[in-house]
């Protein structure tokens, strides 16, 4: 497979809501593997797979950044509950490089989805990896992180980051 690019604002693709898998393949276990790689040789600690051109609803994390670590990859994953308790923290994405802004987010969630070999899970979080897990799974429905920003903020980020990004 091909190395990986990641797409950056404003590419439409990142608009798109991802496809769901449906057989994990060896295709798609090779995609996964790439996306882990290609996340930690971009020092991310999430990747979806539109954020590399490919609209399927896979996502890879690892909060830990460290390649001996073993990564999460989920495909077809959902948020089934979010705590109505929101914290708001500092985010960036890869497909947005060099912002950072404060988003709120649930502090803890529900998730399912399946695993590579096939099986399917659920899995509470919180914390960090509970942020990174709506990051992640907000891409497969087309959603960035900036669509969060005040209006304000969304109308400074467009006007600032565009410019700067080109």
């Amino acid at each position: 497979m091909p190395f990986l690019e990641i797409i950056t604002y404003p590419d439409p693709i990142l608009r798109k809501i991802a496809e769901p898998v449906k057989d994990v393949t060896d295709e798609i276990i090779k995609l996964s593997e790439n996306m882990v790689e290609r996340m930690y040789l971009a020092r991310g600690a999430g990747l979806a797979a539109n954020q590399v051109g490919i609209s399927l609803r896979i996502i890879v994390l690892d909060m830990q950044l460290k390649k001996d670590n073993k990564p999460i990859v989920v495909i077809n994953p959902s948020i089934v509950y979010k705590d109505p308790e929101e914290i708001s923290e500092e985010e960036g994405c890869l497909s947005v490089p060099k912002y950072y802004d404060y988003i709120k987010r649930s502090k803890s969630i529900s998730a399912k989805g399946m695993t590579l070999s096939g099986n399917s899970f659920e899995m509470d979080c919180e914390g960090h990896l509970a942020r990174a897990f709506q990051h992640e799974v907000d891409h497969l429905n087309g959603i960035v992180f900036t669509d969060y920003l005040s209006p304000v903020k969304k109308h400074l980020f467009k006007k600032h980051y565009l410019k700067n990004e080109r």
